[in-house]
């Protein structure tokens, strides 16, 4: 950027005092081919106006790419990169999502900086601050666990960048752990217990038996203490036997063991990643499966790939997307052939919702005019209906949550599949409105704007 383009805040022609007249937050004008938008007098913070002064805004993404969720945490990483470049060249379905994008955001290109989280909320911690140090990141993304989310809401808060999760399906994400600097655009374990909980109830009955399998982490017991009470309370099933495992367990040959003693009828699988196939697979090696009922009330991404179709077979799952959508939904569709064919695979949810989140943040920028965080928070505060690859729907003022619908998915049989990525069928997708908790339930306060 020249100085001439720029000189303390002021865009030659335009005075000071005319800008504020023009608009008393934000000016948003055009000069050289280049829009320009800043907040009007407003102090500097976070990165704020430093990261948005170049011809570039950088987007830190602090993934898991090595561990027991590096999986999962690949195909998020994917759907961030498509996002970007979308941004960056027009792309129709991203102007679908964010209508004023026009070749980046404001004027400036979009660019994606990443690194492995280990899925470790310290390390994610240290990468966004090597983010913040370098490249001045305007967005901070990158969880998959739940409990680096949390972590990453706080640091939020107090740098004031804003920040995304993606996959994070603890309930304390917009629940007790909230920040006003946070937005999640996917579902968590309240949303899935309440979604599918009637259609366990439906096909299975009342007054059954089940055992959890649990992460010891805020994911894992949020998620088992929101789908325990709906069975309890609302269909009369006792809980027989709660296993909690540590984040990365390869031997749950202790916890199968309770279990196979419990009296458990169902086998009510929290885990995640790597950990919910390998807990799964040895089940079904000490003779649980397919003598329990294995149901997975947060679904896994690649699941069934790496689990066997054996396994997934029957399965009752919540989840926030699944490709066979295309044939309902047109914006889904145009996703999955984006996806598919950059990446030689149809997407699961982890890079479903890394896409829409990126899509929603570059709306909200765009419709703010502005960079400036607080102009942004509050343009998504409004509550207006945008859209998803699933319909319309709004994110709440009073946690950040995304009132996005739950697909509820059942597990094909090996023979019923038309093509190797057919695993599940959908068998419901569930109004969000309807299963979310009110904002006040867990306890969420936003903090301060600046």
């Amino acid at each position: 950027m020249s100085d001439s383009k720029l000189q303390n805040g002021e865009i030659p022609g335009i005075s000071r005092r005319n800008a504020l007249q023009l608009s008393a937050g934000t000016l948003l004008t055009t000069f050289g081919g280049l829009q320009w938008a800043y907040a009007a007098d407003q102090p500097a913070m976070g990165t704020w106006p430093e990261g948005s002064k170049g011809d570039t805004v950088y987007l830190g993404a602090a993934v898991p790419l090595t561990g027991t969720y590096a999986v999962q945490g690949a195909d998020e990483l994917k759907g961030w990169e498509l996002a970007v470049e979308h941004m960056n060249t027009n792309h129709a379905l991203m102007k679908k999502l964010a209508p004023k994008v026009n070749n980046g955001v404001l004027g400036k290109k979009v660019a994606l900086v990443f690194a492995d989280s280990g899925a470790k909320p310290n390390q994610a911690l240290q990468s966004q601050q090597t983010f913040i140090n370098k490249n001045k990141v305007v967005l901070m993304t990158g969880s998959t666990s739940s409990a680096v989310a949390v972590a990453l809401n706080k640091f939020a808060q107090r740098e004031k960048i804003l920040y995304m999760p993606g996959i994070s399906g603890s309930n304390d994400t917009t629940g007790k752990d909230c920040v006003r600097y946070g937005f999640r655009q996917g579902f968590f374990g309240e949303m899935a217990a309440n979604a599918i909980g009637p259609v366990l109830v439906k096909n299975f009955g009342k007054n059954r038996k089940a055992a959890f399998m649990t992460p010891d982490y805020t994911y894992g017991h949020t998620t088992t203490q929101s789908v325990a009470d709906y069975l309890t309370k609302e269909a009369g099933w006792t809980v027989v036997t709660n296993q909690v495992s540590p984040l990365g367990t390869q031997d749950f040959s202790q916890y199968l063991t309770n279990i196979a003693n419990s009296g458990a009828e169902f086998l009510v699988n929290v885990n995640w990643g790597r950990d919910a196939v390998l807990s799964s697979q040895q089940a079904k090696q000490f003779g649980l499966l397919p003598k329990m009922t294995l149901v997975l009330p947060y679904q896994i991404p690649f699941f069934a790939k790496e689990a066997g179709v054996e396994i997934s077979e029957g399965v009752f799952a919540a989840t926030d997307f699944w490709w066979t959508l295309e044939d309902k939904y047109p914006l889904a569709k145009m996703f999955v052939e984006a996806f598919q064919k950059k990446y030689g695979y149809r997407p699961e949810w982890g890079a479903e919702n890394a896409y829409v989140s990126f899509a929603h943040w570059a709306r909200m920028v765009t419709e703010a005019g502005s960079f400036y965080p607080p102009d942004v928070i509050k343009q998504w505060e409004k509550g207006e209906v945008i859209p998803s690859l699933l319909g319309d729907f709004a994110y709440r003022a009073e946690d950040h949550q995304y009132l996005h619908p739950v697909v509820i998915v059942r597990g094909k049989a090996k023979k019923d599949m038309k093509n190797p990525e057919d695993f599940w069928e959908v068998v419901e997708v569930v109004d969000g409105a309807k299963v979310i908790q009110p904002a006040n339930a867990f306890g969420c306060k936003l903090g301060d704007y600046t």
